[in-house]
């Protein structure tokens, strides 16, 4: 991590949408798998199943989006308050997370795997887009 006043803090300092600029294109990638997902899940178990299918991609999108806020705007104040609010946000959502699944569980609602699918795939296609992001487009843009 570069201190304060150091050439790549300096720069870091002069672009300041850094911490935010993969955000569009994670979001595109998880609009287009919720509508795949809703097709599937529509295909699978009806509207119950298409609308829990897409629910659970939009879920883990705004998780991470949350999160990613979050620590933008933690690490734009000072880099040491990443770990207490990335540690807090996580545990905030997790908290929320399964609150939200225990209630849906409690309805009996024919909607809830294809939702629990729904999330499980939004995060895999989450971290892959971002892993292709970070390997393709941000390496480009990094001096070396």
């Amino acid at each position: 991590m570069a201190e304060p006043g150091t050439r790549a803090a300096e720069a870091a300092e002069a672009d300041r949408g850094w911490r935010l600029r993969h955000l569009p294109v994670l979001l595109l990638a998880s609009a287009l798998m919720a509508a795949v997902a809703a097709v599937a899940g529509g295909l699978a178990r009806g509207a119950d199943g298409a609308l829990g299918a897409a629910a659970g991609v939009a879920v883990t999108a705004v998780s991470y989006t949350l999160t990613t806020v979050v620590l933008a705007w933690a690490d734009a104040r000072d880099p040491q308050l990443v770990l207490p609010f990335g540690l807090g946000v996580y545990i905030a959502k997790m908290t929320l997370l399964g609150g939200l699944m225990v209630l849906v569980a409690s309805t009996g609602w024919p909607g809830l795997v294809p939702f629990a699918l729904g999330i499980a795939t939004g995060v895999v296609v989450w971290t892959g887009v971002h892993i292709w992001w970070l390997a393709t487009v941000h390496a480009r843009r990094v001096p070396r």
